[in-house]
């Protein structure tokens, strides 16, 4: 929050006075009108600007004030544009009608005052300052108009972000043409400060010098943005600028209107089609191709020259960073101009490989390899490439060794879902490497669960659904695992404190390393690591309160909900059946964070009650699993939620009507489990360390009697006489089994209510095991029944046209 004394500036600026505001605007007025701008008018700029941005409601300036403002936007100096450009944001209103001398005075503009403008103007005030600034670069540019110009192309790639429905064709064509004058054509001698003469060498002998390359040699070729030298000339700096927006112009000039191409019928009119596909693989005759064509040419060879510079070795660490930013956007730029025209794909795919081999060797370069990959995946098919080293690399290796690098976790995720459906055709395999995807999340998960909300359940498929299943659970055990890892390196990171930690001898004790070897495995495979888990949570139990581990463990229960959702549309009965006891299983074998097991519980009571609804017929396949788990009275303690569901599900389903193999025998021997463990829970104590049942356990497990006695007749005198009891246990009123004297009255009423019911069997059965007409009635589609034609009168009655038209045809 702020400092007390930001606070007390806060509430100074929005207490002040109407009357003692206009005296503030007065007196910065007669400050902006002195020809030498000081410190004291800073600091009134500063407190008019938070004035302006503390209040509540949009202040207008005097017109006065206002215009000094929109003057001191070209002041030389930066900090008096900043300030004023914060003031003018902060008042004008949306029309922006107080720009036009702005937008008149093209040639004035500068950052500030484009991004005021960019931010004012309406969409057709967007065209017009669009089509200003291109047609501005039609002209040869003079000296004093030379800084105005380097800021277009800025201002134009903020536009055509905005509004790309700003571009015609006769645009793209100017553009187009002057990008590859910029991007070609530039000078390659250093501009001004380039010469190193002495007090005697006179202006003749001065000769400029060439630009040189990062490792210190003399450029050889034409300039780009990794020429380096004292001093730049106008059009290097346009090369750089072009450089920087080329991408997104590529990518952007194809939403102009097919409708309009004057412009490029006119291009293309000097050149048969025939001859253009022919020199199009060529530079030498690329000045007959049409301008977007020309452009192209120009960029791919401006890339290639990068990616060729970049195998220089840099004289400074700054120049080794600029060299990877530009091998990233030469390749992407690369991968745009080939998805254009895909016969620049054979010209490309030699320098990428040989990129690729170069730079797979080092994971300092893992940022600019995902590039590459992205081409691979768009073009490797074509090319005839394998691939198979590549994914090996981006999917195997970098979220294996580099999952604690944010950048990269983030720009891999998203190259992953920008590109799902391409690698679900053309890398399917990628699926496989699901453990190692998942230490992203595992390691940072509040960062980059969205990208997992988004990307799991593509990832959901029969085969990795039950391994997923187990990895989500564990994911609070991979987040130790990894923290564990990463300190066995002797890599600092901020948790846990450096107090000696028994976990850390356990990850480095080979007896337990294939229990976390397992966790860091790179791939989906057979295996798992059931019948250890409970070492393994012993082992880690001191990780349960790591802020990392919390957090990770935080966001299981959403993933979950999502894994669920999805299994179910991809699953037949065979899976979802081992999914089944995959849950009951699970429930207890899980890792001991604080209210993690309880949120994971209840995700899976939900989704188990889900799935019986969506196939009943699990319930009968999974008979056996299901009743060995209601009939371990410990899980009615430890396991609330999921045995509360459990029950209810063999009460609910357990029958003949939900599936035909249902016998009497199997709901006799349900019967007596669950007869069994009601009694034992209702006539003890509970266990030292545990509370006692909740309610809800007691009344599920007496309704779910209730539902098996009325479906065989034989046993309602059992759990009649055991209804009989609770009501004589309930009249005492004390239970040990019981702490609460209105919970114990509400069960004892429950027992009655059921036990009146089943006095009359056949009633019983109808109601608590309704048929399936009656759960779901569809009375208003019985033709048998006057239902449908009451609805049909209502309906007519209430509907305004046909009382009209039924008063009308009376009075005809």
């Amino acid at each position: 929050m702020y400092s007390h004394g930001s606070e007390s500036l806060i509430k100074q600026a929005r207490e002040i006075q109407e009357s003692e505001l206009q005296k503030f605007y007065s007196r910065l007025v007669k400050l902006l009108q002195v020809k030498e701008l000081g410190h004291e008018t800073l600091d009134s700029l500063q407190r008019l600007h938070l004035i302006l941005s503390a209040n509540k409601y949009t202040r207008r300036l005097p017109s006065d004030l206002q215009q000094r403002l929109l003057l001191l936007l070209s002041s030389p100096a930066e900090q008096l544009q900043v300030l004023s450009y914060a003031v003018l944001k902060e008042t004008l209103p949306s029309s922006g009608e107080e720009l036009n001398n702005i937008q008149e005075n093209i040639s004035q503009l500068n950052t500030h005052a484009a991004a005021l403008l960019v931010s004012q103007e309406s969409r057709a005030g967007l065209s017009n300052l669009c089509a200003q600034l291109i047609h501005g670069l039609e002209g040869r540019v003079s000296d004093g108009a030379a800084r105005s110009l380097m800021f277009t192309l800025p201002v134009l790639k903020s536009i055509l972000t905005l509004s790309p429905e700003c571009l015609t064709e006769e645009h793209v064509t100017i553009l187009s043409k002057k990008l590859v004058d910029w991007l070609r054509y530039a000078s390659i001698v250093q501009g001004g400060g380039a010469s190193s003469g002495g007090f005697f060498i006179g202006p003749r002998s001065r000769q400029p010098l060439p630009t040189a390359e990062l490792d210190g040699s003399v450029s050889g070729d034409f300039f780009t943005v990794l020429c380096v030298g004292q001093g730049f000339t106008e059009d290097q700096w346009m090369n750089v600028y072009s450089f920087s927006m080329l991408r997104q112009w590529l990518l952007t000039y194809h939403s102009v209107s097919s409708g309009n191409n004057t412009m490029d019928a006119d291009d293309r009119s000097e050149v048969d089609g025939s001859v253009v596909s022919m020199v199009s693989v060529t530079s030498s005759s690329s000045r007959l191709l049409p301008p977007k064509e020309r452009l192209r040419e120009k960029a791919f060879e401006y890339c290639q020259r990068l990616i060729e510079q970049c195998d220089r070795k840099a004289q400074k660490k700054t120049d080794t960073d600029l060299q990877k930013a530009c091998m990233v956007e030469a390749v992407s730029i690369l991968d745009c101009v080939c998805v254009e025209d895909p016969s620049l794909v054979f010209r490309a795919f030699p320098s990428i490989k040989a990129l690729f081999g170069r730079l797979s060797l080092d994971l300092s370069f893992a940022r600019v390899l995902l590039p590459i990959a992205q081409f691979y995946l768009n073009h490797g098919e074509m090319a005839a490439v394998d691939c198979e080293s590549v994914w090996k690399l981006v999917f195997g290796r970098f979220p294996a060794e580099l999952f604690n690098d944010p950048f990269l976790a983030h720009e891999l995720l998203r190259f992953l879902r920008l590109n799902l459906e391409s690698l679900q055709l053309r890398a399917p395999e990628f699926i496989r490497f699901l453990p190692n995807l998942l230490k992203f999340l595992a390691w940072d998960s509040s960062a980059v669960v969205d990208d997992f909300v988004d990307l799991l359940p593509s990832l959901v498929t029969e085969g990795t659904a039950v391994e997923m299943l187990h990895t989500l659970l564990d994911l609070p055990c991979l987040s130790a695992t990894l923290v564990l890892q990463l300190r066995s390196m002797s890599l600092p990171i901020s948790e846990p404190s450096n107090r000696g930690l028994l976990s850390l001898d356990a990850f480095r004790n080979p007896a337990f390393r294939g229990l976390f070897l397992f966790l860091l495995r790179v791939e989906t495979g057979s295996g798992h690591t059931i019948d250890r888990l409970g070492t393994l949570h012993d082992l880690l139990a001191e990780a349960a309160d790591w802020p990392r581990v919390v957090r990770c463990a935080q966001t299981v229960p959403v993933l979950l909900h999502i894994y669920f959702n999805t299994v179910v549309t991809v699953a037949d009965e065979k899976l979802l059946a081992h999914l089944v006891l995959v849950m009951l299983e699970r429930t207890s074998l899980l890792f001991a964070i604080p209210t993690y097991r309880k949120e994971i519980h209840r995700v899976l009571s939900c989704h188990l009650l889900r799935l019986c609804k969506l196939r009943p017929s699990l319930v009968v396949d999974q008979s056996h699993e299901l009743l060995e788990f209601v009939g371990t009275t410990a899980n009615v303690y430890s396991q609330e939620e999921v045995y509360t569901h459990v029950v209810w599900v063999l009460g609910e389903y357990l029958s003949v009507s939900s599936d035909s193999r249902c016998s009497v025998t199997l709901i006799t021997s349900c019967f007596e489990i669950l007869e069994a463990v009601l009694f034992e829970i209702t006539s003890s104590a509970p266990p030292p360390g545990t509370v006692c049942p909740a309610p809800k356990v007691i009344t599920t497990l007496m309704s779910a009697l209730a539902k098996l006695a009325s479906r065989s007749h034989d046993l309602i005198p059992r759990v009649s006489l055991f209804f009989s009891k609770l009501r004589t246990v309930a009249r005492s009123g004390s239970a040990v089994w019981c702490s609460d004297e209105d919970d114990l009255v509400a069960i004892a009423t429950r027992g009655e209510e059921l036990w009146s019911l089943l006095k009359a069997p056949g009633v019983a059965q109808s109601v608590l095991t309704p048929p399936p007409h009656v759960m779901t009635p569809q009375w208003h589609r019985d033709t048998n029944l006057a239902m449908p034609l009451q609805l049909r009168v209502l309906t007519s009655l209430t509907h305004t046209q046909t009382l009209l038209s039924a008063s009308g045809t009376y009075h005809a």
